[in-house]
């Protein structure tokens, strides 16, 4: 019996998601056809030009305007930013600083400073019962 490897593939929307790229900026061959596990690599490893500049400049998918402008995607909807963003246009909304930003960025930061309080309580719990145990 001879063993056969499938070469694992994707659907070019989870290749541009795993890229942090906005698929439809992508080039159309990017689109259109599949990606190798071997291909995502090597654009990972080695962009090419496209890749670098959507990268820099956009659009941005909305993980990625999220992550830039440090609100959550459900933050952005209530902002309503729903429409993919360039580097210049999220440039420009740090610049303006509208309420909702304002108010999103402490909504996020609340959510992180309580999801630090509730990982340290779950290490002195898990603390105390490795020590109640010994």
């Amino acid at each position: 019996m001879t063993s056969h490897q499938n070469t694992q593939t994707m659907k070019p929307a989870t290749a541009a998601k795993k890229l942090g790229v906005y698929l439809e900026a992508t080039p159309a061959e990017f689109r259109e056809g599949v990606v190798s596990r071997s291909e995502l690599s090597a654009l990972q490893a080695d962009p090419p030009q496209w890749l670098q500049e959507l990268r820099r400049n956009g659009p941005h998918p909305r993980p990625v305007v999220a992550s830039k402008l440090g609100v959550s995607i459900a933050g952005l909807a209530r902002g309503g930013v729903t429409e993919p963003l360039t580097t210049e246009q999220i440039e420009a909304l740090k610049q303006e600083a509208p309420e909702w930003l304002q108010r999103e960025r402490a909504t996020q930061a609340e959510v992180r400073k309580e999801a630090v309080r509730i990982k340290e309580r779950n290490e002195e719990r898990a603390e105390k019962a490795r020590n109640q145990e010994s």
